[in-house]
C-alpha cells in the first residue's frame, strides 16, 4: 500500500493551497480517508476526514469554514483544499486511511496507512 502526498510548499497567510494523496494498493473506496498534521515539536493533530463514498465529512474545528475535504474513487485520491491559510496552518500534512470500520476518527492510532507528508508553511 502507497499513499503518496503531495501539493505542500510556502505560501503567504491568507492563501491557498490544494494538497493531493494518491493511493494504490488498496481498495481505495472501501477506506475512510483523513489529513493530520504535525508541526515541529507538537504531536500530530487531526485536520479531517471523509467517508468512503464521501458523503460524510468531518472536521477540526480549527479548519472548519477554511479547509475542505473530496476523494475521487475513480482516481483513487483524497483531496485537502485550503484556503484562508494561517501561520498556525505551518506543518508537515500527512494523509492517512482506515479501512476496518466507517467511523470518521480523530485518532490516529486508528488509521492503517499513512503517506509520507507534505510539507505546508505559510509566512505571515
Amino acid at each position: 500500500v502507497q499513499l503518496q502526498a503531495s501539493g505542500g510548499g510556502l505560501v503567504q497567510a491568507g492563501g491557498s493551497l490544494r494538497l493531493s494523496c494518491a493511493a494504490s494498493g488498496l481498495t481505495f473506496h472501501t477506506y475512510v480517508m483523513a489529513w493530520f498534521r504535525q508541526a515541529p515539536g507538537k504531536e500530530r493533530e487531526f485536520v479531517a476526514a471523509i467517508s468512503r463514498t464521501g458523503g460524510n465529512r468531518f472536521y477540526d474545528d480549527s479548519v472548519k469554514g477554511r479547509f475542505t475535504i473530496s476523494r475521487d474513487n475513480i482516481k483513487n485520491t483524497v483531496y485537502l483544499q485550503m484556503n484562508s491559510l494561517k501561520p498556525e496552518d505551518t506543518a508537515t500534512y500527512y494523509c492517512a486511511a482506515e479501512g476496518l470500520r466507517e467511523v470518521l476518527t480523530t485518532i490516529p492510532e486508528e488509521y492503517n496507512y499513512w503517506g509520507q507528508g507534505t510539507l505546508v508553511t505559510v509566512s505571515s
